[in-house]
């Protein structure tokens, strides 16, 4: 029968997620595109995959049966392309990274410097995306890898079919207005009880994982801006309107005028890669996994050695 992966791949994923809006999100395409893959696999099965009930849809016996199989057809499909990989003399392909906005901006340039520089025949398609849609955007084939955050406090899930590796480790420190603590070195997050804060929303593991660090500490934090954009964030900071964690890497995102105050408690942030197990051995994503660590490496030798003031986007009190 003539089906293609992208087809069997939405199959695959409106059977895990349950309905056609969170399989197009987890693989990236319009509610619509995943229809029309269903509707192509369908006229290549000749059979009736997906039924409506109301305004539901759901499979079948033979969408289910062929659901089973699609996994299987799938893995297989990802062996093939490891085995063909391994055939060739050098590090060649194409691969699809999925990264955040922090990433995108502070660690995909260097590491596609590296790439070029010793694996030319390999060439890095990337995908912006909201940090959170990373962990399924992986499980489901949308990308081959991709960059995300892990929380102590609120790790991400973890299972058989993922592969997760840490690159890098990041501690909040506490981004406030310029000047607006009396030159203090260290803070308590108990002594923020009374301050406005700027945080994602409680719905992110962003946002979770630094109040669940506030409760710890025995506050409830007052957040009076629910913001997801780290840009904006700082922005908002330099302007006096409150305070928010943040790490070395977040500042890069804006050049700010405000003051980063050491925390007393250890709240950290893990960058990581993700890809699915059936995909970790193949050449081309052991190699970029491989530059990423580079990388991400450096950038830690080199955020660790002290800098002046200027040499920050904004100032430091650590």
């Amino acid at each position: 029968m003539d089906w293609t992966s992208a087809q069997l791949r939405s199959l695959v994923e409106l059977t895990r997620r349950g309905t056609i809006t969170a399989a197009a999100q987890a693989l990236g395409y319009t509610p619509g595109g995943v229809s029309q893959q269903i509707a192509a696999l369908e006229k290549a099965a000749g059979m009736e995959l997906l039924r409506r009930v109301g305004r539901r849809v759901e499979l079948t016996d033979a969408g289910r049966t062929l659901a089973c199989h699609a996994e299987r057809i799938l893995s297989t499909e990802a062996e093939a392309v490891e085995a063909l990989e391994r055939t060739r003399q050098e590090i060649a392909g194409v691969l699809q990274v999925g990264l955040f906005a922090t990433a995108a901006a502070e660690l995909l340039p260097p590491a596609l410097q590296e790439v070029r520089r010793v694996h030319p025949g390999l060439t890095v398609h990337s995908r912006d995306m909201d940090v959170d849609e990373v962990h399924d955007a992986v499980a489901s084939g949308a990308v081959d890898l991709a960059l995300g955050l892990d929380y102590p406090d609120v790790p991400i899930p973890r299972e058989p079919a993922l592969q997760v590796r840490q690159l890098y480790r990041e501690r909040f420190a506490l981004a406030v207005p310029a000047g607006s603590m009396d030159g203090r070195e260290a803070v308590g997050l108990a002594e923020t009880q009374d301050l406005g804060w700027i945080l994602p929303s409680a719905d992110s593991y962003y946002g979770r994982a630094v109040r669940t660090a506030c409760r710890r500490a025995g506050i409830e934090p007052r957040v009076q801006h629910e913001v997801t954009d780290t840009a904006a964030t700082l922005a908002l900071v330099e302007a006096g309107i409150g305070l928010s964690t943040v790490t070395d890497l977040m500042l890069g995102l804006r050049a700010s005028r405000l003051d980063v105050v050491r925390l007393r408690e250890k709240v950290e942030r893990h960058i990581v890669v993700m890809c699915r197990s059936s995909v970790e051995h193949r050449p081309t994503v052991a190699a970029l996994v491989e530059v990423l660590r580079a990388v991400c490496g450096a950038r830690h030798d080199t955020s660790a050695r002290p800098r002046r003031g200027a040499d920050k986007p904004a100032s430091r009190r650590s």
